[in-house]
């Protein structure tokens, strides 16, 4: 999965709405806000990524949040990817708003804060349930805070059970006497893997500060090669090679691993002592927009453990507040998440991207 990857990719069914106090307590905020929140006649424009990931917004959490507030939502689908930033950027130049909020991957919040003009900042005075959030997702720059964190998906260590002990570090994937030409791993250079060889060999993202860090990092991956059979540029390749049993281990995706062990496939997704990398979306206010105040409305719903545990659910993604604050059975929340998390170094990659591609590619040239 590429940094700007959506988070559904196979279109797999998920999980069917139960009558869960998640539920109940979202219908139940109704009752809790004040009645100039529920006015009627009031709407707001929301972006999401398109197919299943849209329609369950559409079907599970717009509908809650339009009974707990009374403002109407109008689904708008976006590109996941830096293409809604020239989709922005043509819409501000001609004085027009496609949506009011939009969801943007980290780094292509960073690419619109860097541009400018596109992100209003958010009064978050008005969304007190952002607090729930960690501090790293909610992303400020000069304006003030501009995105506050939706939601978030793993990339994962797996491996086929029955073949192999689950490692308990990465660092086990480059054992030859274990791994020997079995492993998948994706061909794309910022599929997150150099993070994990960051975070397992080195100091963390703090590899990618130097070219020579980066060169670095990109040798030790280079050190892996004998063990990978197959590097993968679509996952249909990687989730057929482990049900063929042709691969016993490599990189997916957590929540994928996860239905596909409950289908009876040969996979199961581990969290090792280094942790999975983890990224995440971010809900971000179109500058010009004449609704920050329903916005506001919806990340503050969006922050509620309550949503957070419905998405879960409903949409497969990992919850950004404490897990203290969730109904989320174990099994619900390891389905979906789990720890640590390996941050990706998100500047990195759009500082340095033509390097680290090129040094990536020449590496994997050279197999």
């Amino acid at each position: 999965m590429t940094i700007e990857t959506s988070f559904h990719r196979t279109g797999i069914n998920r999980r069917r709405l139960l009558g869960t106090a998640a539920g109940a307590g979202l219908v139940a905020a109704a009752g809790g806000l004040p009645a100039p929140a529920r006015a009627q006649g009031r709407s707001l424009k929301i972006g999401s990524y398109g197919g299943y990931f849209e329609d369950s917004f559409k079907k599970h959490v717009y509908p809650a949040f339009t009974a707990a507030t009374g403002i109407t939502v109008e689904s708008v689908t976006q590109p996941n990817s830096s293409d809604w930033l020239v989709t922005m950027q043509q819409a501000a130049a001609s004085r027009s708003v496609p949506t009011d909020l939009s969801l943007y991957a980290r780094d292509t919040m960073i690419k619109a804060s860097r541009i400018g003009g596109l992100l209003a900042p958010l009064d978050l005075a008005s969304a007190p349930s952002a607090a729930n959030l960690e501090t790293y997702y909610v992303f400020e720059d000069g304006s003030g805070p501009i995105g506050v964190g939706a939601m978030a998906w793993f990339a994962s260590m797996v491996v086929n059970p029955g073949e192999v002990e689950p490692p308990a570090s990465w660092a086990e994937f480059w054992d030859s006497s274990k791994f020997e030409a079995s492993l998948g791993l994706s061909k794309l250079f910022n599929s997150h893997f150099l993070d994990v060889v960051a975070a397992t060999f080195f100091d963390g993202a703090a590899a990618f500060d130097s070219r020579e860090g980066i060169e670095a990092l990109v040798a030790k991956a280079a050190e892996i090669r004998p063990n990978v059979a197959l590097w993968w540029s679509a996952e249909s390749q990687m989730e057929q090679g482990m049900k063929n049993n042709d691969i016993i281990g490599g990189m997916y995706y957590h929540d994928v691993a996860g239905l596909m062990e409950a289908e009876g496939f040969p996979i199961r997704s581990i969290f090792p002592k280094e942790g999975n990398p983890q990224d995440y979306g971010s809900w971000c206010l179109a500058e010009g927009s004449e609704k920050s105040a329903e916005a506001l409305e919806f990340i503050a719903f969006s922050c509620e453990p309550a949503t957070q545990a419905l998405m879960s659910r409903m949409i497969g993604t990992a919850p950004l507040v404490p897990r203290n604050l969730l109904d989320l059975t174990d099994a619900e929340f390891s389905a979906v998440s789990g720890t640590p998390a390996i941050m990706p170094a998100y500047e990195a990659y759009l500082d340095e991207e033509t390097f680290i591609k090129e040094t990536w590619d020449k590496m994997l040239a050279s197999t």
